[in-house]
């Protein structure tokens, strides 16, 4: 009889603990929208920087940093740029080669070299993402194919969420 009790107080335990996670840690549980990653930044009075910046892997494993950011001066959209940076020493970009957006249907689209005259350094390459960005489908496969010196190309692929979010920022 005891054993019977102690099953059905552990039971009740049990419960209540998982009852009052959920009640105390609801706000951390909920998901986030897809546009989270958005950062404002007030660069000057009346110019605005809005920014997506994620961490991707290339096919051999290097890392980049892919960072989508529109400008804004006095309500007027001036930009949206995709700023790519590899690993110093180990891809440099091709300039002044556009950059190559490939979708699943085997679509290609091209955004131009904003670093065609100079680079900041060999492994930043910075596109022009405006008439590009809202062909992308959220629902295909994406392919950036970075033009890298050596005419050897390097391919990221991006996850529906981040096109999402691209878009996200570049509607708003």
């Amino acid at each position: 009889m005891w054993t019977r009790i102690n099953s059905i107080l552990s039971k009740l335990l049990l419960l209540l603990v998982l009852v009052a996670f959920l009640i105390l840690g609801e706000s951390h549980l909920s998901a986030q929208p897809a546009w989270a990653d958005i950062r404002q930044i007030e660069e000057a009075p009346g110019q605005l920087l809005y920014q997506s910046q994620h961490s991707l892997r290339d096919q051999a494993g290097y890392s980049w940093q892919v960072v989508l950011f529109k400008q804004v001066k006095d309500a007027t959209v001036t930009g949206v740029n995709l700023r790519l940076v590899g690993f110093p020493g180990v891809a440099d970009f091709s300039h002044p080669k556009p950059l190559e957006i490939k979708i699943e249907t085997g679509e290609i689209f091209r955004a131009e070299d904003e670093f065609a005259d100079q680079s900041p350094a060999p492994n930043v390459g910075q596109y022009d993402f405006k008439s590009v960005l809202l062909k992308l489908p959220m629902n295909q496969r994406t392919l950036l194919l970075l033009p890298i010196a050596e005419n050897r190309t390097v391919s990221l692929q991006i996850p529906p969420s981040i096109i999402l979010e691209w878009q996200t920022l570049a509607q708003n």
